[in-house]
Order: structure tokens, then sequence, then C-alpha cells
């Protein structure tokens, strides 16, 4: 199967934009965007991205625009939406089965060392709705999910961390509560018990990368997106692994 490997951005209406074609669309998120409409109020990611297509297509009535996926606000990084139903249905069938058409990378810094350099981390989490939180617990409890992903080391710098996560299955803050349970906090991160905020409200977690077989041309695509690189930790670690 042929691969496509795929890091640029194309800077639009504000927009950064990984990828387009006549199906999809992939954007960098920033870390202020929502992805879709919430109680805030503010203007969600998709919103974004329809009034884009909508412009550049100069398309009459609604834009159809799909979203197989999300990412939390504090969060920046590769956002997929489908711009076609056909799209859509088949992108929703792979994020929700995750099988091997999918694969979803991110980048963590953090203020603590791991006791392994790599690892699998398996715990069964239990959203708690009120709070927006999730609880990591080391065996299963009722109401829990498993949640299992793989890390490893990537490097350190000003007493920081940077970890490069895999993603093999899709809980609520899933990275952010199952680093924290092993004492790892994403930098920024109080809600999972960083001790500091981060300037602007986010956190440095950072959807690296989307790997997945195109839902049309069926052709492996991977769509990289370069960290906040006004964060001076994260230009200076995207710098030094390039």
């Amino acid at each position: 199967m042929k691969e496509n490997n795929i890091e640029k951005i194309t800077v639009m209406k504000d927009l950064e934009i990984l990828y387009e074609d006549n199906h999809i669309i992939a954007v960098n998120k920033q870390i202020s965007d929502i992805v879709q409409e919430d109680p805030s109020g503010d203007t969600p990611l998709s919103e974004k991205v329809k009034a884009y297509i909508k412009e550049k297509y100069n398309k009459p009535g609604d834009v159809f625009l799909g979203i197989p996926h999300r990412v939390d606000r504090p969060v920046s990084g590769v956002v997929l939406f489908a711009k076609t139903s056909k799209a859509l249905v088949r992108l929703n069938k792979m994020f929700q089965e995750r099988d091997e058409e999918i694969t979803k990378i991110y980048w963590a810094i953090v203020g603590n060392l791991p006791e392994e350099e790599e690892g699998t981390l398996i715990h069964y989490l239990v959203r708690d709705s009120e709070k927006n939180k999730s609880y990591a617990y080391n065996q299963p409890k009722k109401n829990a999910k498993k949640a299992v992903l793989k890390y490893q080391l990537l490097g350190c710098a000003q007493r920081y961390y940077l970890l490069e996560v895999t993603l093999c299955t899709g809980r609520h803050h899933q990275i952010r509560c199952q680093l924290a349970k092993i004492g790892c906090p994403i930098k920024g991160d109080l809600k999972y018990g960083f001790p500091r905020s981060n300037e602007g409200g986010g956190i440095n977690l950072h959807a690296r990368s989307i790997t997945f077989v195109h839902p049309v041309k069926q052709e492996k695509i991977t769509i990289m997106a370069p960290p906040p690189l006004n964060d001076s930790l994260w230009k200076f670690f995207y710098e030094n692994l390039k």
C-alpha cells in the first residue's frame, strides 16, 4: 500500500492547514481553539473550517463538515475533518474500532522522568462528568474503561522531559490522566496535578501525527503537525529532533 508522509502548513484565514483534498481536511489546532461548539459560545474550529471552504470554493448554502474525532481545548495539534458524508462514515468506523488502519501519536512535556524510559501503561479510567475529569485505577472497577497507551522518552531540557505517546485506546483525558497516575503530569495541566499553569491556559500536550488509510483513495497517509513554536520549550525540542 502506498504511504504518504505529510508535514507542511498552509496558513489560510487564520487556519494552519496541514492537508486537504476533495474528501478530507486536516488542520493544526491551536490551544485556544475548541473543535466544536460548546457552552463557552466561542467560535469553534469546525465553523472556521466551514467558512474557509465556503469562501475558497465559492459554495452556496451550508457547507458539510464531519467531525470524526476531537482534541481537548488546551491541547494543540492535528485535527481531521471529513468534507463528504462518505468519508465521514468510513473515518467514524476507523476511530470507533481503533483498528490497524489508524494510529494517533502525541508529544507530551512532563516535569518528572518516568521510572522507565519506555513502556506500556494499562489503567482503568472512570469519568466524572460533573468535574470533567477522569480517574485512573490499577485494577478493573465498576463503570471503568480500560485505557492503554505506549510511551517513550525522546529528550530532556531545562528540567523537562519530552515523551512520545501512542494511543491504543481512546478515553476521556486518557493521556493526561494516565501520565499523572505514574507521577508525570503534563506541564501546565493543573487539573491533573501539575503545580503551575501555562501562560494562555494551554498544556504541553500536542497531537503530533495521525496515520490512517484514506477513506476514499485507500492510501495510507501520515499527517504531522509541528508544535506551537511560540513556546520556547516546544521550539527547543522540535528543532533538536528534526
